[in-house]
């Protein structure tokens, strides 16, 4: 009978399951997005865990399949949205009882690992340079719509150590994407939708100058600008252009500041808002960048069935 290793991760956007085989390989990535009423810029954290809580039976009777003649030796789920002793959110308590329910009916053990860690591990396995980012210390940019943060990532004992170089000191850039967009009147999540807007634009851009300061940045004043650029132009293509092109010059900023105290670095980039094209444009040219593919970089429990793994291997 074949093993198998389960994820389980409910974020502030996403439900979502996925099921790792004994070599390391996803079997299936499993996920369903939060529904978000037409206009608003996100939910509260109690619609969040009810939605997580009656989407979570449906996905699991999609995973059944897949468990069909294997056994489970771990299930991991992300209980935290960072690395940081502060970082919480309610969102998270729904993954956790399922797994917790999930890994006590199976018998296998459990692993709680943060989403952070799980953004990581997903964007490792969708580079062809695994073997490089889980022996060596390397930069991670995770950025998302809850997270924009420059980290030091130190592979240790089937996970990560993870130290903050440099950060936000506002919003992040999936808010300052989706609160653009939502004043464009895109369904949100907006990242997608600005995106196909952007790439319609022939307009000039206005000069931008990202607002970043001993590597850390402000992402509020894009979007104040941008509703300024809309109120002037009514051009949506064009503010959409704007907005990422600011997003994309801001975390270059970003990527100076970190290659400068670690020079040598390889820079992996994680989370939902680096499945943008637009984004990723231009950094391959600042530092030695490596982007995983776009549904591993968008909210997945791939990186938690894949740390559920390395960790089992490791205690093993």
């Amino acid at each position: 009978m074949p093993d198998c290793f389960v994820g389980f991760d409910t974020s502030n956007y996403t439900t979502s399951l996925s099921l790792a085989d004994a070599d390391g390989t996803l079997v299936c990535n499993l996920k369903k997005l939060l529904p978000v009423p037409a206009g608003q810029k996100g939910l509260r954290q109690s619609d969040a865990v009810f939605e997580h809580t009656r989407q979570l039976p449906q996905l699991l009777s999609e995973l059944r399949p897949f468990l069909a003649g294997h056994r489970i030796l771990a299930v991991g789920c992300s209980t935290k949205p960072r690395d940081a002793e502060d970082s919480y959110m309610p969102c998270f308590l729904a993954g956790v009882n399922a797994a917790t329910a999930f890994a006590s009916a199976c018998g296998a053990d459990l692993f709680p690992f943060s989403h952070q860690q799980g953004h990581i591990m997903a964007a490792i396995h969708g580079t062809d340079e695994r073997d490089r980012f889980l022996t060596s210390p390397f930069i991670a940019f995770h950025v998302s719509g809850g997270t924009t943060e420059a980290l030091r990532i130190i592979p240790a004992d089937g996970s990560f150590a993870v130290r903050l170089i440099s950060h936000t000191l506002d919003i992040s850039c999936g808010q300052a994407i989706d609160r653009v967009g939502v004043m464009l009147g895109l369904p949100f999540p907006c990242g997608a939708e600005l995106e196909k807007l952007a790439l319609q634009n022939h307009g000039k851009l206005p000069d931008i100058r990202a607002s970043v300061s001993e590597g850390n940045c402000n992402l509020s004043v894009v979007v104040t600008r941008a509703q300024k650029l809309f109120e002037e132009t009514k051009d949506a293509n064009l503010v959409a252009h704007f907005t990422l092109e600011y997003i994309k010059q801001t975390l270059i900023e970003m990527i100076r500041f970190a290659k400068h105290q670690y020079p040598d670095a390889s820079f992996l980039f994680a989370g939902g808002v680096m499945s943008n094209a637009l984004i990723r444009n231009d950094i391959s040219s600042v530092c030695n960048a490596f982007f995983t593919q776009p549904q591993l970089a968008t909210d997945n429990a791939s990186g938690i069935a894949l740390l559920a793994r390395s960790k089992y291997l490791t205690q093993g």
